[in-house]
């Protein structure tokens, strides 16, 4: 097909990348130990280390996985922590030794955690003692084998490694009773490895590195299968568009969102890995008030995130005493980034919000914006390097320049379908190959593509289509709504109206003002019919308002 989009590239950004480059995600990393070795990779509670100490330590828990615990390619590891360091080691002393990763969200319940396991047929768990009650609980109604179990300061120095987990323990009463017979210690892990004694396992493109789970919004959550081959592309499809503003070897990002999101997952954790960054990561980034003072405590010079999170940090106390003059790149995708958090956000930081998208699908980056954007601009971006996008009908057929309709995606990132799911995945695939998103787009003739909404969540009022987003986006703007989010209800007369929800930013808002300014800046069907106040919205752990649990 023809890449129009292409004409609208920066000139330093390639068209293709060459994914023949690296075998596997562990050659990135083996190369970047080369290069970086005494280089900081990831710091945690005050606590560094260096792509070299990375490499060992993966090495000693590689081979502990391998000899100790007797895993073999193509076995499944559960990984079930939040942002420490243990995370980075055990991630790549997984890929090494060439075990299948399963990413479990640490705030499920007993019931997702047991179906995840059992669906992925998970032989290992590796968890933080924080949920041992939930990890205890399910594991007699899996085939788990062996549970490996972390605190948060294992990795850290003395005294704070000390201190932290007794705090933990005595003081904030976080950890809970649990027992599971055979319990393994992770430090007793790593002193037990031999970084000497592990056996090389030859990787390909081909080979399995995730069973990453959807969110299970449409019914069942399914198991997305990447390969080491998806994961390869789509980080050198990153490092091409993001690598010439970062100076490889030096420059602090901030790792914020969970580690077990893609997103996180491949923009910071792999993607700066290669580029040989430093990756600050922040544990609980919900606790604002002590996320601003690790921002005060730590210059940065790129931040990745969703636009709640940046909302929530700019209505921080102590945000905008930050020192932002080191900020080169703001890169957000997740969910989509409305303008006035745009807007407020090259105010404080004086650096435009980059918008990217993609899916866990998609591994995650299909379209990103140039780095050289200078405000919002309401796309989500050109289609990235090897990358083709289309707007399909229903039927699979392409719709063409401005038109309305489904954004479907081929590339070397793409998933190959979901685990021992064989009529999910065929329905997931146009016939011309093309993996269909779910997402309500349109691209102009610059290539430039326009998400509306979720295929699900459009709300149908007598006919006319209302895509939530942009409700949403509208009544954003007005000063005293600090939150909001639009769902579609029944109504006999037109089918569905919109219904919002709205976290205030003044305490004297009423529902009638919220009416009067939507009629101001809305189509009369797109205006809602209800407003509902919250103190909160509910949103997933990588902060997306999860409009399903508003419903």
């Amino acid at each position: 097909m023809n890449r129009f989009w292409l004409n609208s590239y920066p000139k330093d950004v390639p068209h293709d990348i060459n994914t023949d480059e690296f075998p596997s995600v562990p050659a990135i990393l083996a190369h970047a130990c080369q290069h970086y070795p005494k280089n900081t990779a990831y710091t945690n509670f005050g606590t560094s280390l260096t792509f070299s100490e990375v490499n060992v330590l993966s090495l000693k828990f590689a081979d502990f996985l391998q000899h100790d615990l007797g895993l073999k390619k193509g076995d499944r590891l559960a990984i079930m922590l939040p942002n420490i360091l243990q995370y980075p080691i055990a991630l790549f002393a997984a890929m090494r030794a060439g075990i299948i990763i399963i990413n479990v969200d640490p705030m499920y319940t007993k019931r997702e955690l047991a179906y995840q396991l059992n669906d992925s047929g998970a032989e290992a768990i590796l968890f933080l003692e924080n949920f041992g009650d939930t990890v205890a609980a399910a594991l007699p109604e899996t085939g788990v084998k062996t549970a490996i179990c972390t605190r948060v300061g294992d990795c850290l120095k003395f005294p704070t490694s000390l201190i932290i987990n007794s705090v933990l323990r005595y003081v904030k009463k976080a950890i809970p009773s649990f027992s599971i017979t055979g319990m393994v210690n992770f430090k007793s892990a790593l002193a037990d490895g031999n970084s000497e004694r592990f056996t090389e396992v030859t990787l390909n493109h081909d080979d399995i590195l995730y069973l990453q789970y959807t969110g299970g919004t449409t019914g069942v959550a399914k198991g997305a299968i990447l390969t080491h081959g998806n994961l390869v592309a789509n980080m050198l499809q990153a490092k091409a568009w993001i690598g010439s503003t970062l100076t490889p070897g030096n420059d602090v990002i901030i790792a914020a969102l969970p580690i077990y999101h893609i997103f996180s997952m491949t923009a910071n954790i792999l993607t700066m890995m290669s580029i040989g960054c430093h990756n600050l990561l922040v544990t609980n980034p919900r606790d604002f008030e002590g996320f601003v003072k690790i921002l005060k405590k730590n210059r940065f010079n790129a931040f990745i995130g969703v636009n709640t999170l940046y909302r929530k940090l700019l209505n921080t106390d102590g945000f905008n005493d930050i020192d932002f003059s080191g900020l080169k790149l703001t890169l957000a995708g997740g969910m989509s980034v409305t303008k006035d958090v745009a807007d407020d956000w090259k105010k404080v930081t004086n650096t435009p919000v980059v918008e990217a998208y993609g899916l866990t699908e998609t591994s995650p980056a299909a379209t990103m914006n140039p780095l050289d954007l200078q405000d919002y601009n309401g796309f989500i971006g050109l289609p990235i390097s090897s990358t083709y996008v289309q707007i399909k009908d229903e039927d699979g057929n392409d719709m063409g320049i401005d038109a309305e309709g489904e954004i479907c995606i081929k590339g070397p990132q793409v998933t190959q379908g979901y685990w021992q799911k064989p009529e999910e995945t065929d329905k997931a695939f146009t016939a011309d190959g093309y993996f269909r998103t779910g997402d309500f787009a349109s691209i102009n003739a610059e290539g430039y593509v326009k998400i509306l909404d979720r295929k699900k969540d459009m709300i149908l009022v007598s006919g006319f289509n209302v895509f939530p987003n942009e409700v949403e986006s509208v009544l954003s703007q007005h000063p005293d709504i600090l939150e909001t989010a639009a769902i579609g209800m029944p109504d006999p007369t037109s089918g569905e109206v919109v219904k919002v929800f709205v976290v205030k930013n003044n305490p004297d808002l009423t529902a009638e003002e919220v009416m009067r300014y939507s009629r101001e800046q809305l189509t009369a069907y797109k205006c809602p019919k209800e407003v509902v106040f919250m103190d909160e919205l509910p949103k997933s752990n990588v902060g997306k308002i999860l409009r399903k649990n508003l419903r």
